[in-house]
């Protein structure tokens, strides 16, 4: 038996996992000590469980410790590698090069530093979600501190070559930053076999706590300093200030090292669960479009666009099931995804477009549950669309003359 509703919108934000909650549980209660708190028993407690925490957040991406500052999620880690790198480099040069497709924590990072005088290159991307590596190479300038692209896209799931990039970075003598947060625990990630200096990251992505993240910076070939935009204190070796989340941090590092230990398999179950939501939906209905690209992409994403049947609908009409037309920071917005249009999907596919992210918790019933409620919400409002019948009957609508009243 389905229980209802079904969650489906994993990329949003996940459920957090027993186990994290029960590491978590003492230091809400007995163990509530400050980590800075350096003189008594307290104080060290907490402090012991933070570096445990640490270590087991620097193990999931083959860091070591003392590169992991903790923040308050992924959209701080991402303002401080962008403003930390302008400010820290700016003798050096101020041009940073980023993609149209990013998260909007670092666009409108972008953007503000715009105002204050860097110069920031937005490369766009193919059809398939994907940035050119060739206009990459050309964007670079001896005046370029910082190329910022994220390593999957949360709503198409797209997984761009960030070795490849972090390689070009290298070459170069320019730092690459990479915003990590949804595919950290969800794919292999480890800094060094990726060239990445610096990456965003979130707890609330893998099955832990929201509130909390994290930031690698790389302490050695080469060193990455940052400018704070935090001050007071100087927690985090400095580089951001403020009492630390214990609670938090503990389930972080806890859900951290269970994806550590379960991603192979966790991985190949997801994967298994969407290509069976995928092909059993693509057998039933036609003008369905898969919106970005295939081979690479997070095991769990599948974003699809149905013709002829408006977005908005259908999650009224599959109310039960939680899924997203679109990033779930940006979905109190009827404008169509800035992805989707940045892939080149028209406005009309682009809002008939669903991202469903399926997680750790998910089962085949649920699966086999959402693709016929799905099946049969969009037949149900295709039968009431024209331009659907229009289309069966073989009429191209891109010719057809619309009468407009005066």
């Amino acid at each position: 038996m389905v229980k209802l509703p079904i969650y489906m919108d994993n990329h949003a934000t996940t459920p957090l996992d027993p186990r994290v909650l029960d590491a978590m549980m003492p230091f809400f209660k007995d163990q509530f000590g400050n980590a800075a708190s350096r003189n008594h028993k307290f104080g060290w407690e907490a402090e012991q469980a933070v570096e445990a925490a640490r270590k087991q957040i620097a193990g999931l991406i083959g860091a070591d410790p003392r590169e992991i500052v903790i923040t308050s999620g992924a959209t701080e880690s991402d303002n401080l590698a962008l403003k930390g790198v302008a400010g820290m480099y700016r003798e050096k040069g101020d041009h940073i090069i980023t993609a149209v497709t990013e998260h909007k924590a670092i666009l409108d990072t972008c953007k503000h530093l715009e105002k204050e005088g860097v110069r920031v290159t937005f490369l766009p991307v193919a059809s398939n979600g994907l940035i050119d590596l060739d206009d990459l190479k050309k964007a670079i300038t001896d005046k370029t501190i910082l190329i910022s692209i994220m390593h999957a896209n949360n709503e198409v799931g797209v997984l761009q070559d960030i070795r490849e990039i972090g390689r070009i970075a290298r070459e170069r003598g320019v730092l690459f930053h990479t915003d990590a947060t949804q595919s950290i625990g969800k794919v292999p990630f480890n800094v060094n076999e990726l060239n990445v200096d610096i990456a965003s990251m979130s707890a609330h992505k893998m099955y832990g706590p929201k509130g909390v993240g994290a930031l690698y910076v790389r302490r050695r070939n080469p060193r990455v300093l940052l400018t704070p935009i935090i001050d007071g204190g100087g927690h985090e070796r400095g580089m951001r200030s403020g009492t630390l989340n214990v609670p938090g941090i503990v389930g972080f590092g806890k859900a951290a090292e269970i994806a550590a230990q379960e991603l192979p398999q966790e991985s190949a179950r997801t994967f298994a669960l969407r290509e069976r939501l995928r092909t059993t939906m693509e057998r039933e209905l036609d003008e369905l479009y898969i919106n970005g690209d295939m081979q690479n992409r997070l095991p769990g994403n599948l974003n699809m666009s149905f013709a002829f049947v408006e977005g908005e609908s259908l999650l009224m009409g599959i109310n039960d099931i939680a899924v997203s037309s679109g990033s779930a920071c940006t979905s109190a917005s009827l404008e169509p995804s800035y992805v989707l249009k940045a892939l080149g999907v028209g406005e009309d596919l682009a809002h008939t477009s669903i991202r469903f992210g399926i997680g750790r918790f998910n089962t085949e019933e649920e699966v086999d549950y959402v693709a016929n409620r799905v099946i049969e919400t969009v037949r149900r409002l295709r039968e009431l669309s024209p331009l659907y019948e229009m289309f069966k009957e073989g009429i191209d609508l891109k010719t057809v003359h619309w009468a407009t009243e005066n």
